[in-house]
């Protein structure tokens, strides 16, 4: 009997998985891993040791504009990635400068440095290669035009979950419900006759 607890747990997993819409958060995941492995891939092979493939994103989603940080970080995928710390280390490294907003002293913007401009062009080359590959597969343009709006209403989709979720209500720390638990019941018979006389 002891062993139809891991069996029943793993028939569940397999009926998650089985499942497309678990299938699919899975697989974005897992895509944007793999497409994080070539990038860093690509950097080693040119030689450029001095950037993560993290930071090489970042640097190629800024392009020819300026923004601001929290700009940038809108518009890529950087999980598990301090955007702060990463546009520190890019300053550093001469990819790109940052400076204070001339209307808000607390707003940093940031644009890419020559350097950078030099690595972002090198990206758009490896993206237009890839491009080009795919192209010779099995997906087809039409196939990735269908897949982006696929995903694109997804994302619309969680957004939308994301604004019906209701956060829970914190209990106050000396609500009434709690008091009423924390003080212990009073004698009536003590409140009512007083307190009983001492025997000598």
């Amino acid at each position: 009997m002891g062993n139809d607890i891991p069996e029943r747990r793993k028939e569940e997993y397999s009926g998650m998985m089985n499942n497309p819409y678990l299938e699919v958060i899975s697989l974005v995941e897992h895509l944007h891993r793999q497409f994080m492995e070539v990038v860093k891939l690509e950097l080693e092979g040119s030689g450029v040791h001095d950037i993560n493939n993290v930071q090489a994103m970042m640097l190629f989603n800024i392009g020819d504009v300026e923004m601001t940080v929290g700009e940038l970080t809108l518009r890529g995928c950087y999980l598990g990635s301090n955007v702060s710390y990463n546009v520190k280390k890019m300053v550093q490294n001469k990819y790109i400068v940052h400076e204070r907003s001339a209307h808000d002293r607390r707003s940093i913007r940031v644009r890419l440095t020559e350097r950078g401009m030099k690595l972002r062009d090198s990206l758009t080359v490896m993206h237009q290669r890839h491009a080009e590959l795919l192209s010779r597969s099995a997906p087809s343009a039409d196939d990735l035009q269908v897949t982006s709006v696929t995903l694109r209403r997804l994302e619309r989709f969680w957004i939308r979950a994301a604004d019906l979720v209701q956060p829970r209500q914190p209990v106050p720390l000396y609500s009434s419900a709690l008091l009423s638990r924390a003080t212990p019941p009073q004698d009536n018979s003590v409140r009512e006759n007083g307190p009983a006389e001492r025997r000598v």
